[in-house]
């Protein structure tokens, strides 16, 4: 119950910032629902008909109770605004396809009407539906569609098809024009909001004669207090279609509650007012922000209502405020990177958080579209929270691949760059990075992973190992991606380095613990180390012999890389001799370059103990990281090797 007790505390908090947002930003009051919208129909104060028009994906906030607020099957009015098959006395006259809930809407309206909380605009849409014309009212307008007096259920005339056949559900290619929720507007001197669902009085109205109409009494477990308890509880919770619900009612005639109960009170009672807030704070988090992935949702939340960094976003994106001039990285050593981070986070917020504000982590699934389940949920301080999240963007940090984009003052049109700038793997480049195009056709192992990556980055918890295996296998599988798919490889090259930097920093194996630099680290002896460096400068040699003869070709670094990472040293010898007619080549047209290329395997190989140089065993991840460094440095100082080519 922990949870619903957080988002109850949430929204009371909350309301106290929401009213001052737009209206469709705020926060839902009680006793209303979501709902999407299909009709307008615009009548006067005297409850005459005026006119009526198709919306398109709009979404409104309606009046609604307890039941019809949760219902999935059987009849159950809203308050106000409602499909046709409610609002419409004449729905069966015009063969409806479903059992007419007109009486029960019309009893319910008249009861609101009859009260003390009653206002003209209920009123006129009371009279108006009494009625029982709304149907007609319809067709005849061009609204609604029949055929010999019988609603339309699929459009096979060959001129266009109405608006109304367009934004309506189908189901085996047929639709219900029943199934269409109409609004009201009602233009009347004195009113000065006609849109009936955007008028707070009519909101306030309803919320004051609902609270009526209450259930039974009994402990609510999450205050802890006598009160109205609630027998329903709100679906829709992802998106207004959405008819999963995180706590289904106890049905007496099911199996819900037997077995452990003799009847469904004795189960766990929840008040009607904290799971309409509760359910409403939920609602609202998750359409401001929330991570998506397919059914699944993740949101992290302050109760104070102040704003926290979302754990699932990019880095980049949440630094990268002001786009800063790409880092000599065998300068920067990710000192820039640190810095920057500390500063956002603790300033994150209206004002810094203080330290022991509670926060809130909560993990949804649906198996079924009519359940919903928590698949994870935390509650811990600021000051963890933060500091968890800073230590994964820390702990995984290592230069990634990103494009900017940079004003020139010599040309109108701006222009892209690739930079390689410090931070941690957003998670869903993790995806990527690890699975591939596998992806495409499961969604299951990107709901597997993410809850995988969630408790490493708000826990810090050690990286699950397969994790990271299957990363350095896709990104050392070179030729697995498409000619024009370098920059892809490219950033799963960068990913799988992160992701075994901070696998090292994090694992409890001693014999794997290493805190590696986020630059090229000359003095290592590593034999896989040196290897990575190795393929890197042979990987060099080749590209800027076939970039010199103006060819476009995979490098056989490029092809043996796979082979390289199981057996380096008989691969390596491969590789010497395919470089010999490419290095013959720059003998000729770029002497100087060739000679510091020289030098430096010279050097690599002169670090190698020579009974580690001659093992052929498999390297581990240590070796794309050497590869990684040397690649970035060889590359970012391209102009020095052209200008050591011009002095020869």
């Amino acid at each position: 119950m922990s949870w619903l007790a957080r988002l109850y505390e949430t929204y009371e908090q909350a309301q106290q910032f929401s009213v001052d947002l737009p209206q469709e930003q705020q926060l839902m009051p009680v006793s209303h629902t979501p709902q999407n919208a299909h009709i307008n129909i615009v009548i006067d104060g005297n409850g005459a008909f005026l006119r009526a028009s198709v919306l398109e994906k709009t979404q409104l906030v309606l009046p609604a109770t307890e039941q019809s607020a949760g219902r999935a099957s059987g009849l159950a009015p809203h308050a106000l605004a409602d499909k046709i098959q409610y609002v419409a006395g004449d729905y069966e006259q015009f063969g409806g396809l479903k059992k007419a809930g007109f009486e029960l809407y019309f009893e319910q309206l008249s009861g609101w009407c009859n009260s003390e909380f009653v206002l003209p605009a209920i009123s006129a849409i009371h009279r108006y539906v009494g009625k029982r014309t709304v149907v007609a009212d319809l067709l005849q307008h061009g609204v609604l569609h029949a055929e010999n007096g019988i609603l339309l259920t699929k459009w096979q005339s060959s001129a266009e098809a109405p608006l109304l056949f367009k934004v309506l559900p189908k189901e085996a290619g047929s639709l219900d024009q029943g199934s269409a929720l109409v609004c009201w507007t009602v233009e009347m001197p004195g009113i000065a909001q006609s849109k009936t669902w955007l008028d707070p009085a009519i909101q306030q109205s309803w919320i004051n004669f609902d609270s009526l109409n209450g259930g039974e009494p009994g402990l609510c477990l999450v205050k802890g207090e006598q009160t109205v308890l609630a027998s329903n509880h709100p679906a829709k919770i992802r998106h207004s279609g959405d008819k999963a619900k995180l706590i289904s009612a106890n049905d007496s005639s099911g199996f819900t509650f037997r077995g452990k109960f003799t009847d469904s009170s004795q189960a766990a009672a929840v008040s009607f007012d904290v799971t309409q807030k509760a359910h409403n704070a939920l609602r609202w988090l998750l359409a401001r922000q929330s991570f998506r992935n397919g059914d699944q949702a993740y949101v992290s939340w302050a109760v104070s209502g102040k704003t926290i960094p979302n754990p699932f976003l990019d880095p980049w994106d949440l630094l990268n405020a002001e786009t800063l001039p790409e880092k000599d990285h065998s300068l920067d050593l990710g000192q820039s990177y640190a810095l920057n981070l500390k500063s956002h986070l603790k300033g994150t917020g209206k004002g810094e958080l203080e330290r022991n504000e509670s926060i809130c982590i909560l993990g949804l699934d649906s198996a079924t579209p009519g359940r919903m389940g928590i698949i994870y949920y935390r509650e811990t301080i600021a000051e963890e929270f933060l500091s968890s999240l800073e230590k994964w963007y820390r702990d995984f940090a290592w230069p990634q691949r990103h494009k900017i984009t940079l004003n020139s003052e010599n040309k109108s049109k701006a222009v892209e760059k690739t930079i390689w700038s410090a931070c941690a793997p957003a998670p869903y480049k993790i995806w990527d990075a690890v699975y591939g195009d596998v992806l495409k056709s499961t969604d299951s192992l990107k709901k597997n992973l993410t809850e995988r990556l969630l408790p490493c980055i708000v826990e810090g918890r050690p990286l699950p190992v397969d994790i990271v295996t299957y990363a350095i296998k896709r990104a050392t599988n070179r030729l697995a991606y498409k000619s024009d798919e370098t920059w892809r490889w490219e950033q799963n090259l960068g990913i799988a380095c992160a992701l075994y930097k901070g696998f090292c920093k994090r694992t409890p194996h001693i014999k794997y613990q290493k805190d590696y630099a986020m630059a090229l680290d000359e003095s290592s002896t590593s034999r896989d180390y040196l290897y990575g460096r190795l393929l890197a400068v042979a990987e060099n040699i080749e590209s800027y012999a076939l970039y010199k003869a103006g060819e476009k070709r995979n490098t056989t670094a490029d092809r043996l890389m796979q082979r390289f990472a199981d057996r380096p040293f008989s691969t390596w010898r491969n590789l010497e001799l395919a470089l010999k007619p490419y290095m013959h080549r720059l003998q000729n047209v770029s002497p100087g370059f060739l000679k510091l290329r020289q030098d430096l395997l010279d050097s690599i190989q002169s670090a190698f103990e020579t009974t580690e140089f001659k093992s052929d065993k498999a390297l581990s991840g240590e070796f794309l990281l050497g590869f990684h460094c040397q690649r970035l440095v060889l590359n970012s100082k391209k102009d020095a090797a052209e200008t050591a080519d011009a002095a020869e």
